[in-house]
């Protein structure tokens, strides 16, 4: 086993860490968990369990729903919510404290304009998802959320204006594959587009720098939330160069794995503190 980790190379992709934007919200959080001696979050301020698990010590609980909360203040998440929920808060005399990231904060400002312009507002992401569910309450019921052109091919009739943006997390070029489908399907005489990029430029860093890493490895590890979408497709896009695994913690790495590998190369989501990453390299050194 010696030999095989000495022969072994582990390198650690360029950009990692928390991005602005999550790294923003826990700034945020710690520092009014610290003023007021704990503080509720409507839903998870981020999707990673063991950041969770650390604010936590801190006093900040979770609460699932407007109707879970206990106290007259909440943080809500980086990912945004739409302004009816914002609403519904403030009608219950419960103060707001929000984190949302400045790059999902601009995907709603764009959604708003364009349902205020008369457009159709196509989002380019997972209609379940907080973010994204956030971004469409903007559009005041002028707005669908899709990841396959074949569902607003579906819908029938389609406006002849149509405003498209997409999820912050999303990979650039299949948002652009996206597009390119949509204007087969709906481009006809008199109609017109409007294509506003939203994706994260953090998270493009990100996702290029695993894709030139992958390239030169025989194995990825994606270290993350298992529920994290921007970390699930980091793992998406490494999977399709090279044999790639998504892993929470260092106690998930199967030692079967590392088999026969001697180059391996770590990337991390956005929400991934750095700690997690540095106890994935020190178990692959050890």
């Amino acid at each position: 086993m010696a030999d095989k980790n000495d022969r072994m190379k582990i390198e650690k992709a360029d950009k990692i860490g928390f991005c602005f934007g999550v790294k923003r919200a826990i700034d945020i959080l710690e520092k009014v968990a610290r003023e007021r001696g704990g503080v509720e979050t409507l839903g998870a301020v981020v999707h990673n369990r063991q950041v969770l698990q650390k604010l936590a010590e801190l006093g900040v609980s979770v609460a699932r729903n407007v109707e879970d909360i206990r106290g007259d203040v909440v943080v809500t998440s980086s990912h945004g919510i739409s302004p009816q929920l914002e609403e519904e808060i403030r009608a219950r005399h419960i103060e707001i404290i929000s984190t949302t990231c400045p790059f999902v904060l601009r995907a709603q400002v764009a959604a708003r304009r364009l349902a205020e312009a008369g457009f159709l507002v196509i989002i380019f992401g997972d209609a379940e998802h907080p973010e994204v569910r956030g971004i469409l309450g903007w559009t005041k019921g002028r707005g669908i959320a899709a990841l396959d052109d074949k569902f607003v091919a579906g819908l029938g009739q389609i406006p002849r204006r149509i405003g498209i943006l997409s999820q912050t997390t999303q990979v650039p070029t299949q948002f652009t594959a996206f597009v390119n489908k949509l204007i087969d399907t709906a481009f006809i005489r008199d109609s017109e587009m409007r294509l506003i990029d939203t994706i994260c430029h953090d998270i493009r860093e990100r996702q290029a720098a695993a894709i030139e890493l992958a390239g030169q490895m025989d194995m990825m590890l994606v270290v993350g939330g298992h529920q994290s979408a921007n970390t699930n497709r980091l793992a998406e896009l490494c999977s399709q160069i090279t044999q790639t695994h998504l892993v929470e913690t260092a106690a998930e790495i199967q030692p079967s794995w590392l088999e026969g590998k001697h180059r391996i190369g770590v990337t991390a989501g956005a929400s991934t503190d750095e700690q997690m990453v540095n106890e994935v390299l020190k178990s692959l050194k050890a």
